[in-house]
């Protein structure tokens, strides 16, 4: 129950971030539109004479609105991260915000991790798959009252005993939103650490995924891989690169290497490489991670509302040449259904009414925790955990420990954590004695 009211909290706030950002930081991300904006070149240079010494300008965010400021993300000597905005019409700096400290980033963390690492990461994703179990048994309970009284199933019945007004809120909750609940936990299971690291590297194999590397068809050049010394001679990824958002198709891709720079090319400025960009049909709701080395890439990554537009282009620094060009088309069929299902997740595809779907089905999800929490707390005796009573003559369960054990077969994570549940309710109820007699629901 407190891990899903978190999630849907958090889920919620994340969920409103572009009404909300804009309102907490007005001073840094609105400006007022005054003629022609100064090149992003000028702009640039301009942000690495304001940045602290040492600070390295490690991305630029690519902005459509005219009203929105320029940003510039720059890797500070303590290893942080620093956001620095310009009036892109003055080139006055506006300020600074820390990239780990703002507001969302602590939202983020929180949704995904509790602001605790991996074991945070784990224990989230476990709540989203007991979620699951939840309201799959719920519905199961809630079945008869569907058959007896048809469309009246979704209307509450008056309430009688202790818990009758948290359990007919309950049920109604649960019933209206069971669909839209489980669509919003499996699309976001894809992101999670334990069980959506394996689910792409299964649906990459499978071809199903991303584009295997080397094999995307949109290839400008033989391409060369980026090492990262400081991952052990592993290649670099997208999500190595100091992007804050990259569609899930292309973050295990790895990154190319460009031309050397003994060839003789000038390298190429940022205003090139957007105009490169533009050329290309992309641009608005990009990144671009600025290269690093001699040989590093231009990296730009488009992550908008529509996933249809998702875009991963690789961009010679010495040549201007597109080293590689990642589209939505070259996705698999289970990435191409995960980046819809990302973004209305997100509540990004249709706008203010899908953040407002998503809104009601996180608080929804919130309600039936509480109003369950409720319901055993009226329920349990006063020295007693309120558990229901073993059935005298326990009904044939094939077909739930079957679908149970599937679950945790998908889920392993979950299927270990139901494996133990199962056997501390053997041992205690065993050991306790718990008396046999009609199950309470």
């Amino acid at each position: 129950m407190p891990f899903l009211i978190v999630l849907a909290i958090t889920g919620t706030i994340y969920c409103f971030q572009p009404q909300i950002e804009p309102w907490l930081y007005p001073g840094l991300l609105r400006v007022t539109p005054q003629g022609e904006p100064l090149s992003a070149q000028a702009m640039l240079e301009r942000a690495r004479a304001a940045a602290p010494a040492g600070a390295v300008a490690t991305t630029y965010s690519i902005r459509a609105d005219p009203r929105a400021s320029s940003e510039f993300i720059f890797r500070l000597p303590s290893g942080k991260s620093e956001s620095l905005y310009l009036n892109p019409y003055s080139g006055q700096i506006l300020g600074t915000l820390s990239v780990e400290d703002r507001l969302m980033k602590q939202v983020r963390l929180l949704h995904r991790a509790l602001l605790a690492g991996k074991p945070g990461e784990l224990l989230m994703e476990l709540a989203s798959c007991w979620t699951l179990v939840m309201i799959a048994t719920g519905l199961a309970m809630w079945w008869p009252r569907l058959r007896e009284s048809g469309v009246g199933a979704f209307r509450m019945r008056p309430a009688s005993g202790r818990r009758g007004r948290s359990k007919e809120i309950h049920l109604m909750l649960g019933a209206s939103l069971a669909i839209g609940a489980l669509v919003f936990i499996l699309s976001g299971l894809p992101w999670t650490a334990f069980w959506g690291k394996q689910f792409k590297a299964i649906t990459t194999a499978a071809n199903l995924g991303r584009p295997a590397d080397g094999e995307a068809g949109h290839m400008h050049a033989p391409v060369r891989h980026a090492r990262h010394d400081d991952h052990g001679g592993h290649s670099a990824t997208m999500e190595s690169l100091p992007l804050s958002e990259v569609p899930w198709a292309t973050g295990l891709t790895a990154v190319p290497v460009g031309s050397p720079a003994s060839n003789g090319h000038v390298p190429i400025d940022l205003d090139a490489v957007l105009a490169i960009v533009r050329s290309q049909g992309a641009g608005a709701g990009c990144q671009v991670a600025l290269p690093a080395t001699p040989e590093a890439v231009y990296s730009v990554s488009c992550f908008p509302s529509d996933p249809k537009a998702e875009r991963t282009l690789h961009i010679d620094q010495h040549s201007g040449n597109i080293v590689r060009d990642i589209r939505y088309e070259d996705y698999g069929p289970v990435a191409k259904a995960v980046s819809y299902g990302t973004s209305l997740h997100m509540g990004r595809y249709f706008g203010l009414a899908n953040q407002i779907v998503c809104a009601a089905i996180s608080l929804g999800l919130m309600a039936l925790a509480i109003t369950g929490f409720v319901m055993w707390i009226k329920r349990k005796p006063a020295n007693g955990l309120g558990a229901p009573s073993r059935p005298a003559s326990p009904p044939p369960m094939r077909a739930w420990i079957a679908g149970l054990a599937v679950l945790g077969a998908i889920f392993p994570l979950m299927g270990i954590t139901m494996l133990l549940v199962w056997l501390i309710d053997r041992l205690v109820a065993r050991s306790a004695g718990v008396p046999s007699g009609p199950v309470r629901q």
